[in-house]
């Protein structure tokens, strides 16, 4: 019996040496790490941290976070559920041909990107793509130079109800010739509808659109509602573009506080039949046409904007709205 015992040692050492080669399972964190000298094969800790934000998402759990532990460029990623990504205190760079942050989550899903330099490299297609979820909130965050054709820097196009919010954020150098531009809102479908808030957002010097919001084809009930605040739509070709064309639900924007100047083709356009925009405390100035309208969109003020300056001014649509 001793001399059996004596040959199962060695069979037992050799099995329990090679599980010691086993590759490493990693159950999810609720956050996880990135850093420029990580390594995706990493479990994502604060010690242990990932190279790219792609590698780190599927090592981080719903409704977590993942954060940059120094600078780095850490890469293109697609967000397909509740997910912070965090570099407010130092540079996290996404450099990207193609798009930059994709998000395709779940009805309910809430996406958070603050901090981010997200740049695009040849060939680009957009800074960021919203497809589906929740919210997208984007904070402190530089998107530019999405400059291939029909590209811009923030693209939402939802097929449901979803809410875009972006604070305290420059896009700029994005778009090509008549295409593309800073910020495109443009729900899809019969059930697409958006809610859409920029406040202190400068967007700047892109080839064609600043802000352009397009609900053509979307018959949504719950429409299109969007606030302009504290913001700034210059060096553009068009400041903000709104084309609601006959047929799809109401478009309703109101700007206030903002600055729309020096855009090479129009401040202020309001396209479609069925276009509402509310401007107040807004200066409208340096364009070659100050406001333009198409079918019978509608520019209402507020009895405070400052519209002077331009090639053409343009006048807002009789009667001015009562201040309450």
């Amino acid at each position: 019996m001793i001399k059996h015992t004596n040959r199962l040692i060695p069979l037992v050492a050799i099995a329990t040496l090679g599980l010691g080669y086993a590759a490493p399972a990693y159950a999810q964190a609720t956050r996880t790490w990135v850093s420029g000298v990580g390594d995706d094969a990493n479990p994502c800790s604060r010690t242990a941290p990932c190279k790219t934000f792609a590698g780190a998402i599927s090592k981080t759990a719903a409704g977590g976070e993942i954060n940059c532990i120094d600078p780095g460029g850490f890469g293109a990623v697609t967000i397909t559920k509740a997910l912070t990504i965090d570099c407010h205190y130092t540079e996290g760079g996404v450099l990207a041909g193609g798009n930059g942050i994709v998000v395709n989550a779940g009805a309910t899903d809430e996406v958070v990107l603050r901090g981010l330099d997200i740049f695009g490299v040849t060939p680009p297609s957009n800074g960021v793509r919203f497809i589906a979820g929740g919210a997208l909130l984007i904070e402190d965050c530089v998107i530019r130079r999405f400059n291939a054709a029909n590209s811009f820097g923030i693209s939402f196009q939802p097929s449901a109800a979803s809410k875009l919010f972006v604070t305290n954020t420059m896009i700029t150098q994005n778009g090509n010739g008549a295409t593309g531009g800073g910020i495109l809102v443009q729900p899809t479908g019969a059930a697409g509808s958006a809610r859409v808030q920029l406040v202190n957002v400068n967007v700047l010097s892109n080839a064609n659109s600043g802000f352009r919001l397009d609900t053509t084809g979307n018959t949504a009930p719950a429409g299109v509602s969007v606030v302009l605040d504290q913001s700034s739509f210059s060096g553009n070709a068009d400041g903000i573009f709104v084309n609601t064309p006959v047929g799809t639900t109401a478009a309703v924007v109101l700007l206030t506080n903002s600055d729309v100047a020096n855009n090479s083709a129009t401040g202020i356009s309001a396209a479609g039949a069925v276009t509402r925009i509310r401007v107040g405390n807004t200066s409208i100035h340096g364009n070659t046409t100050g406001l333009s309208f198409g079918g019978s969109g509608i520019i209402n003020t507020y009895g405070d904007n400052r519209l002077n300056g331009n090639g053409t001014d343009g006048l807002f649509t009789a009667p001015a709205i009562a201040k309450q």
